[in-house]
């Protein structure tokens, strides 16, 4: 911390040059506080010998009075103190959230593909109000310490001389201890900011994706990795506390030997002539001046103090470099639709209302989905989202589902995998609730959901590593080189891929549009053992040739379909429709519905010219 504290110096010296007037102030204040810490022992002393001890009782009271008075003039400068402090604490509060805020900015600007720091959020709120109080506490227990001391010595200087050989050796060792362990303190002050600014950011990367990493089975994953940073900060924290506690026995040596070792020294010091009103007097100063102020200097030093100069070394120092990989976001769109479709292989021959995978044909070894009168509310006294709800999704079966925003589609998609429990009603995959165990032997363990179910949302989950790594993440036993080469090449990943540097490359998650992120999780669920996948508008961040490529690929994939759809074309590419409208449910053929709802045909109307007309206007290749 030596060179943090030499960088800080400069700039805490034009702080407090820039506030002179106010450091004045409270320095006067603070002198007529030492005033009453002079007073009182003195007044204690003469009190006894020249009143008690000789039968002057009235003498005495009038000394006794002459301490009072200086208690009610230290309260008022105590007072006075603490009016000139928010001049100069909140200026550095102030100037500290606006270094902040503006380097968060500069970054933004400079580097505008960069995922936003999480950690600002710990140094905007936490740490500057962490700088703000230690600060305050710096310097009032320093001010106090300073003063206090300074009237406690010279009272006991004007007592006896000789006090303060007994006094101020055990006083400057406890000193000299616990400065000693002031510089591995604020090494583990630092250790556990830096444990909880890493925490932060991985619960941060976490909230990101939470819905993906509950549908994933990743659960178990995430959770020991937020575990091992709990244990790390918790680790840091006993550390600190280890060292916190080397405080006490410098407290002992500085504040309660002097004590102990005047009151072994008292027949010496009878003997060499003062009076027991001196030695009473020289005990109430330390006992009630010193040692309080030692032990709140120590206090503060040890744990404020500490953190004042952690905190201010992480909010004004250089701001670290995260390291980078990949291509930024500025390198290629993000607008959804307006993304060129260049690259994608053979999808742009295919007409957009492409013929059904199998008419209706179906998988005897896929899963059958199965909900009966299934109702779903948010709440006890929510309005149902889904209401008496029956489907029946047979083996194989291609099924999309259309609606309008906010109509329960995606509650759906929660409930058949079983990340939503049913208000009412029953739903079952392969007959069983969609979270119980497959049909293993006994004595193997369940492989997790990922193995039977697979959700992707708009927003997937990416994390840094390679691109090999993310495809497989859903492969509990693993995946061959053919396999993940295949499942890349179903979903039009690879231009992607080659982009990236090959499946071995490191991906950023942060320097990749949305829509890319998005094809890695589409390729990483096509992979998956899944039979059974369900694809909650996962590709709105596509264009539609992508889009269509992408769902071409999981339709020619073993196993049931399940589609939450963005487009018209998702529903025209369906085995059957499901069209959701809040009091019922209808279901059937892209044609047959066209005939039967309403509200299919409506949302057909409103379709079809959207996507003809972001045909026209995309880009080509």
């Amino acid at each position: 911390m030596s060179t943090a504290t030499i960088r800080l110096l400069p700039r805490a010296l034009r702080f407090l040059r820039g506030r002179t007037r106010v450091l004045l102030l409270m320095g006067g204040w603070s002198l007529l506080e030492s005033g009453h810490t002079f007073v009182s022992g003195y007044a204690v002393a003469k009190a006894l010998d020249d009143g008690f001890l000789v039968g002057r009782t009235g003498t005495a009271m009038a000394w006794l009075a002459v301490a009072a008075v200086a208690v009610v003039l230290g309260g008022t400068a105590g007072r006075g103190v603490f009016r000139g402090l928010a001049d100069l604490v909140e200026p550095l509060r102030d100037a500290l959230v606006r270094t902040v805020v503006t380097r968060a900015l500069d970054q933004a600007v400079a580097d505008p593909a960069r995922a936003a720091d999480t950690a600002v959020v710990s140094r905007l709120t936490n740490q500057t109000e962490l700088a703000r109080d230690s600060f305050a506490g710096l310097v009032l227990v320093a001010r106090s310490f300073v003063f206090t001391s300074a009237g406690a010595l010279l009272g006991l200087f004007s007592l006896a001389p000789q006090l303060l050989l007994i006094v101020l050796p055990p006083l400057v060792a406890g000193l000299l201890l616990f400065v000693a362990t002031l510089r591995p303190m604020a090494r583990q002050q630092g250790a556990f900011l830096q444990a909880d600014e890493t925490l932060s950011a991985h619960f941060g990367a976490v909230a990101a994706g939470l819905r993906d990493v509950a549908a994933c089975g990743a659960r178990a994953t995430v959770m020991g990795r937020a575990d091992g940073l709990i244990d790390a900060e918790a680790r840091a924290a006993r550390r600190l506390a280890g060292w916190a506690a080397a405080r006490c026995l410098a407290l002992g040596v500085a504040g309660q030997l002097p004590v102990l070792l005047l009151l072994l020294s008292t027949p010496w010091l009878l003997r060499q002539h003062l009076t027991a009103g001196t030695v009473l007097g020289a005990l109430t100063y330390l006992t009630q001046a010193l040692l309080p102020a030692l032990h709140t200097l120590m206090n503060a030093l040890g744990s404020a103090g500490t953190r004042l100069l952690v905190v201010l070394d992480r909010l004004t120092g250089p701001p670290g470099q995260t390291p980078r990989s990949g291509p930024t976001a500025a390198d290629h769109t993000d607008s959804g639709d307006e993304r060129p479709d260049s690259g994608y292989g053979d999808a742009a021959s295919e007409p957009a209302g492409a013929v059904p995978r199998s008419g209706g044909r179906t998988d005897p070894t896929a899963p059958r989905v199965e909900l009966r009168s299934v109702t779903f509310a948010y709440g006890p006294g929510a309005q149902p989202v889904l209401h008496d709800l029956d489907l029946l999704v047979e083996p194989g079966e291609h099924l999309a589902v259309v609606g309008p925003s906010g109509i329960g589609k995606s509650t759906l998609a929660g409930l058949i995998t079983g990340l939503l429990p049913p208000t009412g009603g029953t739903v079952r995959v392969d007959g069983r609730p969609p979270n119980a165990p497959g049909p293993l032997p006994l004595s193997l363990p369940d492989p997790g959901p990922s193995r039977r179910r697979v959700l992707i949302p708009q927003q997937a989950y990416v994390f840094s590593g390679t691109v090999r790594d993310n495809l497989r993440y859903l492969c509990p036993d693993g995946a061959s080189d053919v396999a993940v080469a295949a499942a890349a090449e179903a979903v039009g990943l690879n231009p992607l891929v080659s982009r990236l540097g090959g499946l071995d490359a490191r991906i950023d998650p942060t320097a990749l549009s949305q829509g890319e992120r998005q094809l890695i999780a589409l390729g990483r669920a096509h992979l998956a053992p899944a039979r059974l996948v369900l694809l909650d508008e996962a590709t709105c961040h596509l264009d539609p040739l992508a889009e269509q490529r992408a769902e071409r690929a999981f339709a020619d994939r073993p196993g049931t379909l399940i589609v939450i759809a963005h487009r018209i074309t998702s529903a025209q590419r369906a085995d059957r429709v499901l069209v959701l409208d809040g009091t019922r449910a209808t279901l059937g053929s892209h044609t047959e519905l066209l005939d039967r709802s309403t509200l299919y045909r409506e949302l057909t109307g409103n379709w079809q010219p959207e996507s003809a007309e972001r045909s026209r206007r995309r880009p080509r290749g």
